[in-house]
């Protein structure tokens, strides 16, 4: 009989692309996870993964191997749903992504909290791009996501993924100290002409936002620097290399050198957390994602009203 952490390894080098990432996903080393694809193979007198360049890939009989570990996958998390709700209270592991900056301003409060209130849950949380998130909660590859959107991109939930809001989290135009933007109550975009950018690269909704802002009021963006991290962003405004839009969870305590400023009407993200349909009842579903809503009110002062955009809410899973 195959095992199946040896089985769910395969699968998520399947899902991530690298032993090294797959390794990051489940929380081992990727060597751990070298071994378990080798003693898989051993056990199944079958090539896995094949080098290719500084990478590997899936043979194919690895990726019959992968599908059908997926089934299995689902299998174990309806008997774990079932057990944990027959306990009434979270038990066991939870494996939570989130972005990077709800990562790092939402949830450390919401982890020490869980593991404070509930000792016999373990949560393990991976930090993941936003746009990974529906993919990795649909393969079962984790338990609950916290990501986002935007008022100019919506987040739509495939069959088999649910969703509940957390809370908005408004961006502002985030300037050098002494720029003449810092004597003005409120910045329009009409005002945004002429500026020197610093951004998200292309394809990141951030990015993609400013240019067809400023592109609508008639002004060509010089986006002068391009860095991922928000800090990264607001460290180089600081430095007075540009100006930046910045979601106010992301931004933090804003470093000397750089100042907030409000931009209106300025671009919303919402936070979400993601499930999949049969983990609803899973009591430390619930637990999470109340803890998330419940910690959520003392991050919005700094980053806006959680009612601010109409746009309808996904229900709790009960």
């Amino acid at each position: 009989m195959l095992d199946l952490s040896r089985l769910r390894a395969l699968h998520a080098v399947s899902v991530h692309g690298s032993v090294g990432a797959a390794a990051a996903a489940l929380g081992y080393t990727p060597s751990a996870v070298s071994q378990q694809i080798a003693k898989l193979e051993r056990e199944t007198r079958t090539t896995l993964l094949e080098r290719h360049g500084r990478g590997v890939a899936l043979t194919e009989e690895a990726k019959l191997l992968a599908a059908t570990a997926q089934q299995l996958m689902d299998i174990s998390e309806r008997a774990e749903t079932a057990l944990e709700e027959s306990r009434g209270q979270p038990v066991g592991r939870l494996r939570v992504a989130a972005f990077a900056s709800a990562a790092r301003g939402l949830l450390p409060g919401v982890l020490a909290d869980l593991a404070q209130r509930h000792p016999a849950l373990e949560v393990r949380l991976t930090e993941i791009n936003p746009h990974l998130s529906m993919d990795l909660v649909s393969r079962g590859v984790t338990d609950l996501a916290v990501t986002h959107d935007w008022d100019i991109a919506p987040l739509p939930a495939p069959e088999g993924v649910e969703q509940a809001v957390i809370g908005d989290d408004r961006c502002d135009l985030v300037v050098p100290a002494g720029h003449p933007f810092t004597s003005r109550a409120v910045i329009h975009r009409s005002d945004l002409g002429g500026q020197r950018w610093v951004c998200q690269p292309p394809g990141r909704v951030c990015h993609d936002w400013l240019v067809r802002t400023l592109r609508t009021a008639g002004f060509e963006p010089d986006i002068t620097h391009v860095a991922e991290e928000n800090h990264t962003i607001v460290s180089l405004v600081a430095a007075g290399l540009g100006v930046a839009v910045v979601p106010r969870l992301g931004t933090g305590t804003l470093p000397a050198g750089a100042v907030a400023v409000p931009l209106e009407p300025g671009p919303v993200r919402r936070l979400y957390a993601l499930w999949r349909t049969g983990a609803a009842r899973r009591p430390a579903i619930t637990e999470a994602v109340r803890t998330l809503r419940e910690h959520w009110p003392h991050i919005a002062p700094r980053t806006g009203d959680s009612a601010s955009v109409p746009r309808a809410e996904g229900p709790a899973p009960q």
